[in-house]
């Protein structure tokens, strides 16, 4: 295939906008002009060359018919300008009447070209235009269909985990609470003996913020008595197991956390009155249902949320005088002890540490 034969061949996307201009006629643009019978023809210019050239023979005719003998063209010399003069004119004529023809043309097909782009351009506009109307609704519904029903399942999963099957027990012994509950009687009454009595050693007050194991814990309930006695720790005592004995009725027990545990000095920093993201590692409980229970319980019981921040405070006040003797070994064993598991999780879900 010649180059001539290929530029006779129309163009694709021509016949693409001329089929999408025929089968949407209500959206014809104005630039969209359709193929007139005189571009295969002759035109005007065309009409006007041949008047020209039959004018430009008449003169030279005329000129050599009516010129004297000794005259006219049949003496011109040279021969050459006699013929340059004679044809060049036909020429020019001509090649200007080609080129007049040429740019018709061409701006006749640049004009079909650009009404088949429009018409193409529009087509795909109103196209995507309904796809975007008619899909939008749907992909934001089946968003927020997925997402609610993540919110469900998470519900769900929460409440299927905190289900314990297990036989209700108590977060400390009966006999720990019962020995808490008959001290805290007499401490509204307070004693002045009490508070001549010499400071309670830190591994007995370390074990009774742990309190009992086991009903046969002697040792702990040997540490909870003299705990007990010392104003002070029995405040923090007390508090610890009211908010205990609170959890456990959502089924949260302390010996089931395995929270992150902290260095020493993040607890001194935050003994010394450090708050926020600087020690947020004291915050290392990661149960998530413990959390979602807790936080839950803390917004709609008034009671219990009474009880948790009264022991967020008798805490960090305790912690704050116990940092100043204690060491680094004394601070990680009270961490690990069911009291401060139970400030790590109220102290994150209160936002303790944020």
């Amino acid at each position: 295939m010649t180059a001539q034969d290929a530029s006779k061949r129309p163009s694709p996307l021509a016949g693409q906008g001329i089929k999408s201009a025929q089968s949407h006629p209500g959206q014809a643009t104005s630039g969209q002009v359709s193929s007139s019978p005189s571009d295969a023809g002759m035109g005007s210019a065309e009409m006007v060359a041949i008047l020209l050239s039959a004018l430009w023979l008449l003169v030279v005719l005329t000129l050599f018919l009516l010129a004297p003998a000794d005259q006219g063209i049949a003496h011109w010399t040279p021969t050459v300008l006699t013929v340059l003069a004679i044809v060049m004119p036909l020429v020019m004529i001509w090649v200007g009447t080609s080129a007049l023809r040429s740019a018709r043309v061409m701006r006749s097909e640049s004009q079909r070209l650009q009404a088949a782009i429009d018409s193409l351009r529009h087509s795909y506009l109103t196209h995507v235009q309904q796809t975007q109307a008619a899909g939008e609704p749907t992909v934001s519904q089946k968003l927020e269909e997925i997402a609610e029903a993540a919110r469900k399942t998470e519900t769900a999963l929460a409440t299927f985990q905190s289900s314990r099957h297990a036989p209700a027990r108590p977060a400390i012994p009966a006999e720990a609470t019962k020995l808490a509950t008959e001290d805290q009687g007499s401490l509204a009454l307070g004693t002045s003996a009490e508070d001549m009595a010499a400071p309670l050693p830190a591994e007995q007050f370390i074990r009774a913020l742990n309190f009992p194991e086991t009903a046969e814990d002697e040792d702990g309930f040997t540490a909870l008595r003299a705990a007990l006695k010392d104003r002070k720790a029995a405040q923090v005592v007390q508090a610890a197991q009211d908010v205990l004995t609170l959890l456990s009725q959502d089924g949260i027990y302390m010996d089931d956390l395995r929270p992150d545990m902290a260095r020493p000095e993040i607890w001194r920093q935050f003994a010394q009155g450090t708050r926020g993201r600087a020690v947020a590692a004291l915050g290392g409980v990661r149960d998530r249902t413990s959390l979602a229970l807790t936080s839950a319980r803390m917004k709609q019981d008034p009671i219990f949320r009474d009880a948790a921040h009264h022991f967020l405070r008798r805490f960090d006040k305790m912690f704050a005088e116990f940092e100043t003797e204690a060491s680094d070994g004394e601070i990680t064993a009270l961490g690990d002890t069911r009291t401060a598991r139970a400030f790590m999780l109220l102290g994150r879900v209160a936002g303790t540490f944020d």
